[in-house]
């Protein structure tokens, strides 16, 4: 199955998705979800892929969440209902590759799916986040849950309160954390295409280890992170030395931020 709402290529280990629905804003519709689930259950299974970067296209938004006007297929039954971001997001379909994401315009509501589980995140410099939930009286709690997982809870909660009342500029997101990085529209892409190739080059197993090491300690107490931690080290590295000799490997121009 060839996916219809978003265009994937692989180059140099690094797979990168482009939402590709920027007549709707790059809304996700049932289409997309069902282009997710298959994306996802591919690149896990493909130790050929050892990053993903998410990217859009167009210049508006980045993903301004589901699409309103074609909604989703829901099940009948309320309590048979999903939340679409098991099919959007990475880490829910034990996707432990490398996440970078690349946002430029607008990203709200259900564009928190992905946000929420970015390894990093860089937007350009025209970028704005809101979550417009509660100004069409609607609950917001699956995005802001995710988002005061990875931003101070104030700030969580001010997203999701104000809702279009306000808008997070990349200079904000960067001070609260959301973003890592802040760059001209114009350098976007190759910057997020830069931070994958830099990780691919490492060992895929150790820098898979060290993504579910550190995610799934968000779930546990210090004491239960520590010593799973400790049995995947474990697990990624048996043989107990560096793999990798620091002094054959290239020396490469450092970028600061």
């Amino acid at each position: 199955m060839e996916p219809k709402t978003v265009l994937v290529d692989v180059a140099d280990h690094v797979l990168t998705i482009t939402l590709n629905r920027p007549e709707a804003m790059n809304s996700f519709n049932e289409a997309m979800l069902a282009d997710f689930e298959l994306v996802w259950r591919e690149v896990r299974d493909d130790d050929d892929v050892h990053v993903v970067v998410l990217r859009a296209a167009g210049d508006r938004a980045f993903c301004t969440g589901m699409d309103v006007k074609e909604g989703i297929d829901r099940h009948p039954n309320v309590w048979s209902q999903t939340d679409p971001g098991e099919r959007l997001s990475p880490k829910l379909n034990r996707v432990w590759k490398p996440f970078v994401c690349a946002v430029q315009g607008m990203a709200a509501g259900g564009a928190f799916y992905w946000l929420n589980e970015a390894d990093i995140a860089i937007c350009s410099d025209d970028a704005t986040f809101f979550d417009p939930h509660v100004s069409y009286g609607l609950t917001a709690a699956l995005e802001p849950i995710g988002l005061a997982r990875r931003v101070p809870l104030g700030e969580a909660l001010r997203i999701a309160l104000l809702g279009l009342d306000e808008r997070v500029s990349s200079a904000q997101a960067l001070r609260i954390g959301l973003v890592t990085e802040v760059v001209p529209r114009a350098e976007l892409w190759a910057r997020a295409d830069e931070i994958a190739r830099v990780i691919a080059a490492k060992p895929p197993a150790a820098v898979q280890g060290t993504v579910r090491a550190i995610w799934e300690s968000l779930d546990m107490t210090r004491t239960q992170a520590l010593r799973t931690g400790l049995s995947y080290t474990q697990l990624g590295n048996p043989i107990g030395r560096a793999e990798v000799d620091r002094a054959t490997v290239p020396r490469r121009k450092w970028t600061l931020r």
